[in-house]
């Protein structure tokens, strides 16, 4: 991919097609350009690998509560760690 970082290439990367909504796209090219990530692709994995690392703490979650926390305590912590309801995007 043209200004990707090689490092990616060495960690045994597999190119793929996406398609993001062009607000998506237009964020984390600003990010990349102040310097938040070395490139999309990188962005893109960052975003990724945090989404799948929060899945796994949720499922460690579960597994320790012997099932999922109510909703209400799960919008609780959101609202503790200043994020917004789930489901909703944030601007």
């Amino acid at each position: 991919m043209p200004g990707s970082s090689g490092n990616l290439h060495l960690m045994g990367s597999e190119r793929i097609t996406v398609t993001l909504p062009p607000e998506l796209v237009a964020n984390a090219r600003i990010a990349v350009r102040s310097g938040a990530a070395a490139s999309l692709s990188a962005f893109v994995a960052d975003a990724l690998r945090g989404q799948l690392e929060r899945n796994q703490a949720l499922d460690e979650l579960e597994r320790v509560l012997g099932g999922r926390p109510p909703r209400e305590a799960l919008e609780a912590v959101r609202r503790d760690l200043g994020l917004p309801p789930a489901g909703q995007q944030v601007a």
